[in-house]
Parts: structure tokens; C-alpha cells; sequence
């Protein structure tokens, strides 16, 4: 079996290589030269643990090597990013993926499998890609196999997550689900879910709607805690005792792009029924607001204006800023005359600082807006550089708080007015 792969990113490269270290020969497929340059060379463009393994071994049993167009092969997988278009509802825009189909097509033969592994808004392969391929003169289902098996994993744990969950495989038939499960039998240990193309596509977002909406409901939660002055952390964790209860930790806001992002796809694909979901996502695309005044009352108590950012990826552990709510949280604090702001982020190279003890020292406040391990306890010498000792963790990772004067979390918001 040879594959191709179009779009190299944060999905299409980890799942590239995951089929390359079990033996497939991978054609790994993208428009960005310095991504192909680095693969060449053997170099990740993305951090994500063990990926330096897998990308390795496959290269060693050249079994994968980037380049900018396909060839002939016998699966095409497309995993290219879908963004939000700037429309009312923030509808898909499949503008790779139909370019990523208009650059697979010469290659394509009867016989062949195309999968579109990118999040799609309901009906995507109905009613644009199986056309699309339906008026080169390809029968679906008999000569041309089409799905969607999107991936359901977690960044920072990627190659566990392709290997062991179970994995969706949505046909346009029966006869392109079987041939969706040959392809992923490769290495998929989880369970085969068989489903259509429809059922799959609003799955998937229904994942990540539902995540979204229950942050959401702890980060409403968060903002009556302190109104009523109320720890809405101990609350969430005592209402979580409840055998059936489940709520999830608040936090600056939501990032990424999938539960930032797909919501609003299930949202353009009805929006007079999504009320809920739409609610969701005002709550939490509103949430750096929240924060920025929680820092503003902090500052102001304090008469301090040198903020230390620690954090700007959406996900501890990783350099993914997409999405982020810390991009926002600085990008507006950076716009006031009050504030001087630098920021700190291990694995962001674009944060202004490489180094804590430099980001901290001179400050007023401390904000870690994202869960890195190296954030969790924050050197005694390096919080002795600060003016103020003061933080205010709003992921409620810190475990040595009592080596500040004072510590802010977001169950803890009472500033002094």
C-alpha cells in the first residue's frame, strides 16, 4: 500500500509518519517549502513528544519523504486546516481541501481510497466532495472509495492517541467503510466505529462542541463566583463528587483549533436550532475580556503596571498558539499606555523573553494563562526578581502560591475596590 498525505501540520504530519514507522510507503505532501526543507533534513517543524522517534525510523527505512505534489498511490489522505470563514456564522472554509482535491486529481485512479481526515461541516462529503469526483466520471463506491475518519486526539500525546483510540471511518458505502478499515488497520489498536459520512462529520464536532460548552459552564461559573464571592473552583470540585456530574476546569478562555473553531461549524449548518451552542461560544470567546479586567483591578490595587505573561500556547506542553486566549490577552493589554508587558513561553518562539527569572523580574504581576510543566512551581530566585510578588494563575497549576504575597486564582478573585 503506498499513501499520500496532503498537509504536513500539527494531524497530516504525525499521522503521515505514524503509517511510515509501521511499514507503509508515505508521499507526505505540502505548499510550505521550509516544511519540506526541514522533513528533508530531518527536522519536526511542529513539537510534539516522540515525534523525533517516528519521523526517524520511517526515514531511516525510507518509508517517507516530503515533497510539494503527489503521486500515484493507493490512498489519498487530505488533512489540511479548515478554518472559520468571516461570515455571520463562522461557517468552514474548505478552501484547502478543495485545493488539496484539484492537486490529487491527476493522480487519482479507479481503485483508489480518498479520506478527508480535516473537520468538515455536516454534509461536506455529500454534497462537495463526492460530486466533485462524480463529475470526473468516478462511480462512488465501485471504482472510487470516499470517507471520513477524522482524528479525535490530543495534542501532547499524538502518537499514543493515533494508535490506541478508537477511530471513526465514515463511508459514502459500505464498500468504502471496508476499504477505510484496510487502510487504518495499518496501525489503529482501537475500535473500528463503521458509520456514514454524515453521522461522522457531526460527531466529530459534537466532541468538541460538548467540551466547549462545559468549559463554558465553568467559566460562567467563575464569573457568579465572583459576583457572589463564592470560590467557584471548590464548587466545581465538590459538585464533581456527584457520580454523574462532570464539569470541567475554567480557564482564560478556549484555543486551539478545534474547540474554538468547529462549534461554529454546526452553528452555520443551523443556526436557528445551535442557540445553545452559539451562547457557549460568546461565553468563552468573551473570557480574555474577563481576565484583562481582573488584571486591570489587580494592577490597580497593587499601583503596579510591569505584567509578566507566562504562557501563549493554548495547551500546556506544546507550541500551538492558535486560537489562543493568551495571544488576545496580550495583544490588548499591549495596546494600553498603563501596561508594559512581557512574555514568557518555552516552546513559543515568538514569546518576547526565553527565559522566566527575565520575564519576571521588575513585575508587578505574574498572569500564567497556560498549563506548562515548567510553570507549575516557579523558582524561589526567580520570584525574588519580581517588584510585586504577585500572580494570578488563571489554570490553577501553581503549587507553590504561598511563596508569593498574594495569589489570585479564578476561584480566588476578591481585589480590593
Amino acid at each position: 500500500m503506498k499513501i499520500n498525505v496532503i498537509g504536513l501540520g500539527y494531524i497530516g504530519l504525525p499521522t503521515a509518519i505514524t503509517f511510515a514507522y509501521h511499514g507503509v510507503e508515505v508521499i507526505g505532501v505540502d505548499i510550505s517549502e521550509a516544511v519540506i526543507r526541514s522533513l528533508q533534513l530531518g527536522q519536526a517543524p511542529i513539537e510534539e513528544p516522540e515525534i523525533e522517534t517516528y519521523l526517524g525510523k520511517a526515514l531511516e527505512q525510507q518509508k517517507f519523504k516530503a515533497q510539494s505534489v503527489p503521486e500515484k498511490a493507493d490512498v489519498f489522505i487530505i488533512a489540511v486546516p479548515t478554518p472559520n470563514k468571516a461570515d455571520e456564522h463562522g461557517s468552514c472554509d474548505l478552501t484547502y481541501v478543495k485545493a488539496a482535491m484539484h492537486a490529487i486529481l491527476p493522480y487519482v485512479e479507479k481503485g483508489n481510497t480518498v479520506i478527508v481526515e480535516s473537520t468538515i461541516q455536516p454534509r461536506t462529503m455529500e454534497d462537495v466532495v463526492a460530486p466533485f469526483f462524480e463529475a470526473e466520471g468516478y462511480v462512488i463506491g465501485q471504482d472510487l472509495y470516499l470517507l471520513h475518519c477524522p482524528e479525535r486526539v490530543l495534542p501532547g500525546r499524538i502518537f499514543e492517541e493515533l494508535i490506541r483510540n478508537n477511530r471513526i471511518i465514515g463511508g459514502m458505502t459500505a464498500a468504502c467503510i471496508e476499504q477505510g478499515k484496510k487502510v487504518y488497520q495499518t496501525f489503529v489498536q482501537g475500535e473500528m466505529l463503521a458509520t456514514s459520512t454524515g453521522i461522522a462529520e457531526l460527531s466529530k464536532l459534537m466532541e468538541n462542541t460538548y467540551r466547549d460548552l462545559n468549559i463554558a459552564l465553568a467559566n460562567e461559573l467563575v464569573q457568579i463566583g465572583d459576583r457572589l464571592n463564592i470560590d467557584a473552583l471548590q464548587v466545581i470540585e465538590l459538585a464533581n463528587q456527584h457520580p454523574r456530574v462532570n464539569i470541567h476546569q475554567p480557564g482564560p478562555g478556549v484555543g486551539g483549533h478545534c474547540l474554538a473553531v468547529d462549534p461554529y461549524f454546526v452553528v452555520a449548518s443551523a443556526p436557528e436550532e445551535a442557540k445553545m451552542i452559539q451562547l457557549g461560544r460568546q461565553i468563552n470567546t468573551n473570557m480574555p475580556r474577563f481576565i484583562i479586567k481582573k488584571i486591570e483591578e489587580i494592577l490597580l490595587q497593587y499601583q503596579g503596571s510591569k505584567i509578566a505573561i507566562l504562557g501563549l500556547a493554548y495547551k500546556g506542553n506544546i507550541d500551538d498558539a492558535r486560537e489562543s486566549p493568551a495571544i488576545e490577552i496580550v495583544a490588548r493589554l499591549k495596546q494600553s499606555p498603563n501596561y508594559q508587558v512581557v512574555t514568557f513561553d518555552p516552546y513559543v518562539p515568538t514569546a518576547d523573553v526565553s527565559q522566566l527569572e527575565e520575564a519576571l523580574s521588575g513585575s508587578d504581576l505574574a498572569v500564567i494563562l497556560c498549563d506548562h510543566d515548567v510553570l507549575k512551581e516557579i523558582p524561589e530566585a526567580s520570584i525574588k526578581k519580581m517588584k510585586q510578588k504577585v500572580v494570578f494563575d488563571t489554570k490553577n497549576i501553581l503549587t507553590n502560591k504561598a511563596s508569593f504575597e498574594k495569589a489570585y486564582s479564578l476561584g480566588n478573585l476578591s481585589v480590593e475596590k
